[in-house]
């Protein structure tokens, strides 16, 4: 009764109080709603990760679990401490690379990138595996001291929103998709291909297939290891021809495997083309230089240019 009462006095007041009084009470609700939904809570209820969030909690995970450590080298160059304090359970899972995969393409002649593209990270917004993996670019770009503005990202299954908050990271967006055929006209270039179709990267080395160009580049993306493993020779030679033809011009190494991110970096190496070893290879190899077309290719893994993405 006191309630029925207490609401029936409230709404006597707010009639009493004229069309004026009511026109402030519903200003004075609206907004706080519009404040509601523009803040850090409303944001992560759409599904939209704050700027701050993808250098944050993932980033400290990464850097906590001694995954980022092992994958740059830092346990055995510059201490774990440098950028973060494993616990001891982390290390222990781990196996890392004797030098760090990061690092490893660094440790010859090979020119340190100067850029960096980044094809299929995938809907962030929705996707925690995604979010580790844009925190890890990101520790990649610092450990590599490659700016941020140097950094151009795709993703055909990019909303608005997402689009919206690598802007407000500092990276830039490529205009439309390149489908990986991105040349990099003389410019060291890291390419972070985690989870790529097989078309993407064999279109990244046809659009760069020459030694000095592809002594230039690095891919951390899908192992060139597992794509021969996995595929029947015939099949792997007719639609994925410049992938099969760099197989023994190519150095790997994977990243470490951790329990914690085996959905996130799962068959993910650091590939790149040392000069002398491209100069190995037979002339003929660099004669062909036709444009892939996926005619008899069954399952291709990418969205062609003109297509969207499928929901």
């Amino acid at each position: 009764m006191a309630a029925v009462a207490g609401g029936a006095l409230r709404a006597a007041a707010a009639a009493a109080g004229g069309p004026r009084r009511r026109r402030r009470m519903r200003r004075r609700r609206k907004g706080k709603a519009v404040r509601a939904r523009c803040g850090p809570c409303a944001r992560s209820r759409r599904g939209l990760p704050d700027p701050a969030d993808t250098r944050s909690p993932r980033r400290d995970d990464l850097l906590s679990s001694g995954f980022w450590a092992a994958s740059a080298g830092e346990c055995g160059e510059r201490g774990v401490g440098t950028l973060g304090t494993a616990s001891p359970g982390g290390a222990a899972a781990l196996t890392p690379p004797p030098a760090g995969a990061v690092r490893a393409p660094l440790s010859g002649p090979a020119e340190p990138p100067a850029r960096c593209v980044c094809y299929g990270l995938g809907r962030f917004g929705r996707c925690p595996a995604a979010r580790y993996q844009l925190a890890f670019l990101l520790l990649l770009l610092d450990e590599l001291r490659v700016p941020l503005a140097r950094c151009a990202l795709f993703d055909p299954a990019f909303s608005a929103r997402e689009a919206a908050v690598l802007r407000a990271l500092g990276l830039c967006l490529l205009p439309e998709n390149e489908e990986g055929k991105h040349g990099i006209e003389g410019s060291a270039t890291l390419f972070y291909m985690v989870h790529c179709g097989k078309a993407l990267y064999n279109n990244l080395l046809w659009s760069n297939w020459s030694p000095a160009a592809l002594s230039k580049l690095v891919i951390i993306g899908n192992s060139f290891r597992g794509i021969e493993e996995r595929l029947l020779s015939r099949i792997l030679e007719r639609d994925y021809s410049y992938i099969a033809k760099v197989l023994k011009g190519v150095e790997e190494v994977a990243l470490p495997s951790h329990p914690r991110y085996l959905d996130t970096f799962n068959d993910t190496s650091v590939h790149w083309f040392p000069l002398d070893k491209l100069q190995e290879l037979s002339p003929e190899v660099w004669d062909c230089v036709e444009e892939p077309m996926y005619q008899d290719c069954e399952d291709l893994e990418i969205i062609r240019k003109g297509e969207g993405p499928t929901v």
